[in-house]
């Protein structure tokens, strides 16, 4: 997989596990999930994460924590949170800066700091 993703967007680890934002790996979601699974799941992340926002603006803490929990059920089933969803054994290295990882070479030539 290359460096960065096809639509201009943040550096992608070559084997598509992470996309990386300041520097730091976050987990990607699934590939393997059927696209409308896939399409349905960040919908409802996207209106989990509205619900959030709204609530933040009422002050309502009970629907902060409603639409939290639900924004973290929506990253499980993607993929993005929970167990992992390759099958090699290999550890989970999200949220985690990508100089302190084994992609440190591969980030470092990725964004020219060879």
């Amino acid at each position: 997989m290359a460096a960065s993703s096809s639509e201009g967007g943040p550096p992608v680890t070559p084997d598509g596990r992470y996309i990386v934002v300041r520097g730091r790996l976050w987990r990607r979601a699934n590939p393997h999930l059927p696209g409308e699974e896939r399409e349905a799941l960040v919908r409802a992340l996207m209106a989990a994460r509205r619900a959030v926002g709204a609530a933040r603006r009422a002050g309502d803490r009970d629907a902060l924590a409603k639409a939290g929990s639900a924004v973290h059920a929506a990253k499980v089933a993607l993929g993005e949170r929970g167990p992992v969803w390759w099958q090699d054994g290999d550890r989970d290295w999200n949220r985690v800066m990508a100089r302190n990882s084994p992609y440190a070479e591969w980030f470092a030539a990725a964004v020219g700091q060879e």
